[in-house]
């Protein structure tokens, strides 16, 4: 690492869990399966019906998140450009 450190103001683990949710609902997975992943309890008729768990759905969703994130910190992976205007 080179030492750069940023400043994320009154980060909380929640901040974490927005961010899951929000790129696992950009990349397609179904939201009845993220929701299950973050523990959500889903209220009214539909919460009292469902109680799927979709085990293997949130096994290969898991999986990509992690993949992605290991790939975001993994150094060897991250191409280190030159912006300087040439000239």
């Amino acid at each position: 690492m080179t030492g750069i450190q940023f400043s994320i103001p009154q980060f909380t683990i929640h901040d974490l869990r927005r961010t899951a949710s929000t790129r696992l609902n950009e990349m397609g997975y179904a939201g009845d399966v993220i929701e299950k992943a973050l523990n959500h309890t889903q209220g009214g008729v539909r919460g009292i019906y469902n109680r799927a768990e979709y085990r293997e759905q949130r096994q290969t969703m898991l999986q990509f998140w992690s993949d992605w994130v290991a790939d975001l910190i993994d150094e060897r992976k991250v191409i280190a450009f030159n912006f300087r205007k040439a000239g």
